[in-house]
């Protein structure tokens, strides 16, 4: 194999359409980054006062080491807490960074903690309101840590939903310093996924009683560790491998193991060493190509329709601008190589023993699915990122990774997978656009057409199954439920009722300006339409009856009515207190929309061009053409 094999045509024209337009802001950020190397070290700068309060409370030995002035110091930025299980483990990872920092004759610290919210625990509760907005709270909090200049280089400790999103972004303003991802790993395999599921179910059609619901849930989310199945969480360890930020083949190491430890010791030397050769900076690492690539990672393993928000404000942060039709368009060139719940019955722990993210590393690059000429915290190459991590004797060494799949009902090459496309879709008409993820709904269920019932909260759709008023099938829309107008929180607890419907054989899908989960299963749903109702997008004008058409096939979100002829609707009532709802009204004022990620920390400049919404009823509109 070439060391760079050669790029997808598709992949190579995307890439380049991204490159175009985001030159002026990537230059901006370069410009910025570069700036802030140049004009030295941190600690080279602090005054003897401000130096003495960043090491007032550290041991004699390290303020010894501090006083030289010569060797590197790490910025810890933690988003411990026990509550999350996936976030339990950080507690004691900041002493074995410091301990392998000091075998170095360097020195670490926590710089700062960051909010780590459970969406877990705040599913179908008020809470999950801030849920999307925590991510940039995260994100302000690295930088309120790393602000203090007092570091050479910086260790982030995050695993979840918003949270890896939030340190990447905030980092991200410290790009001139290298920056190393460290996460905490998957709990252990509890009870079946199938299993979960049908107790879910059960329960939502009143089968089963509560307690019998939660030792199911107990029997899945039973210890220290990620949840197992394939959501954000575990989509972010995907892409931080592919992106170059974690140790190889770290994602999916338990927590409680000598591996472990030994993982997060070398990521803390590896955050030192980067530091004294002054490589590695994570602009350098962030650039487009690495962007493109956690995309293709994403779509390849069937991951998160959260990252449809996510990826942009990421890459924003970078000075790069994607959008939508860029994932859309990698996503009809790239092969699905996983079967992972909610896409299949596996969680992440049997995807690991298949092979896990080396095999799909090497597939990807081999495949020119993905650019293998990036710079990484391992150094130049893709490659690097085949490898695994093994303890042998009690030392920590690097092997190749499998070359071919170990099930291959959990994973597959490139060159006969399970999909010829990955798992990600734009749809678009006169209703907006939006993302459907389609790698776990069977083609027959992919193109809906049925009269809309139109709800303005999640609560009102429950009230609605539960009195047999969607029986019949239809296309639930669920609107006001968009970042400006209540934080778009996810509605997966419309999952287990949509996946009744469709058992009984009744056509039903969901249409949405809110997110669904990173647990999006087997019913079809449009989600993040934009614009959305609350500003006046055309979900603020459909009316029970109407028939939409959902065409995951073609590309199609269309409402077969005159808009334009209706009143715009309100919403009832929408909560803007209470569970600290109130604290937030300044981001929802300033946030942007779905497709721009969603953010009130990168607000589009008026030379950004918005996507243009196109009319299916445009003889003009080409539906979506797959070419693998």
């Amino acid at each position: 194999m070439a060391l760079h094999p050669p790029l997808h045509p598709g992949v190579a024209e995307v890439t380049a359409r991204i490159v175009e337009r985001s030159k002026d802001t990537r230059a901006d950020y370069i410009r910025r980054m570069d700036g802030a190397r140049d004009s030295g070290v941190g600690r080279a700068k602090l005054s003897c006062a401000n130096w003495a309060h960043a090491f007032a409370g550290q041991t004699i030995a390290d303020k010894l080491t501090a006083m030289g002035g010569k060797t590197p110091n790490v910025g810890i930025v933690t988003a411990y807490n026990d509550m999350l299980s996936a976030h339990q483990p950080f507690e004691r990872f900041p002493a074995v960074i410091r301990e392998a920092a000091r075998e170095l004759g360097a020195t670490a610290q926590v710089a700062g903690g960051t909010p780590a919210m459970c969406d877990g625990v705040t599913q179908g509760r008020p809470g999950m309101e801030l849920s999307l907005f925590s991510r940039d709270v995260i994100a302000m909090s690295v930088g309120v840590a790393l602000t203090h200049d007092a570091f050479d280089a910086a260790m982030c400790l995050g695993v979840c939903d918003k949270i890896v999103p939030g340190l990447f972004m905030g980092s991200l303003a410290f790009g001139h310093l290298p920056v190393v991802f460290a996460p905490a790993g998957p709990m252990p395999s509890g009870i079946p996924n199938a299993e979960k599921a049908r107790v879910r179910a059960e329960y939502a059609q009143g089968k089963i009683d509560r307690q019998t619901l939660l030792e199911s849930e107990i029997g899945s989310y039973h210890s220290p560790g990620t949840c197992t199945f394939y959501g954000t969480a575990n989509s972010n360890q995907m892409m931080m491998e592919l992106g170059g930020l974690h140790m190889p083949s770290t994602a999916f190491v338990h927590p409680e193991t000598g591996l472990r430890d030994a993982l997060t010791a070398a990521a803390a030397k590896r955050a030192v060493e980067l530091a004294v050769s002054g490589e590695g900076r994570m602009a350098d690492v962030i650039d487009e190509k690495s962007i493109v690539n956690m995309i293709v990672a994403l779509l390849a393993t069937g991951g998160s329709t959260n990252h449809a928000i996510h990826l942009v404000a990421m890459a924003r942060a970078a000075g790069v601008l994607i959008d939508w039709t860029d994932m859309d368009q990698l996503s009809s060139v790239t092969p699905l190589l996983a079967r992972v719940y909610p896409n299949g019955s596996a969680d992440v722990n049997a995807f690991q023993a298949a092979g896990g993210v080396a095999f799909v590393a090497r597939e990807l690059a081999q495949a020119g699915h993905i650019h293998s000429d990036v710079t990484t915290i391992m150094g130049p190459g893709i490659h690097h990122y085949f490898q695994e991590p093994a303890m042998i004797d009690g030392e920590l060494v690097w092997k190749d990774g499998v070359r071919e799949s170990l099930d291959l009902d959990i994973l597959r090459p490139a060159s006969d997978p399970f999909d010829k496309e990955g798992g990600l879709r734009l749809v678009q008409g006169n209703l907006g656009r939006a993302v459907i993820k389609i790698s776990a709904v069977k083609p027959q269920h992919r193109i809906i057409e049925a009269p809309a019932r139109v709800f303005g909260a999640q609560e009102d759709v429950l009230a609605a199954f539960k009195a047999g008023e969607l029986d019949e099938g239809c296309v639930i829309v669920l609107r006001f439920q968009g970042p400006k107008a209540n934080g778009m929180p996810e509605l997966h607890s419309l999952s287990p009722l949509m996946s009744v419907l469709q058992d009984r054989g009744l056509p039903i899908a969901l249409v949405t300006d809110g997110r669904m989960s990173g647990a999006s299963g087997k019913t079809p749903a449009a989600i993040h339409v934009t614009p959305e109702a609350l500003e006046g997008g055309p979900l603020a004008y459909v009316e029970d009856g109407d028939l939409v058409r959902l065409d995951a096939e073609a590309g199609v979100l269309s409402v077969n009515a005159d808009l334009t002829t209706r009143e715009r609707a309100r919403p009832h009532s929408v909560q803007s207190w209470g569970y600290g709802r109130e604290l937030f009204g300044a981001f929802r004022a300033v946030v942007s929309s779905a497709e721009k990620g969603a953010s009130v920390c990168f607000v589009a400049a008026p030379s950004e061009k918005q996507p243009e919404i196109r009319d299916v009823a445009d003889p003009n509109v080409q539906n979506r053409a797959v070419d693998a």
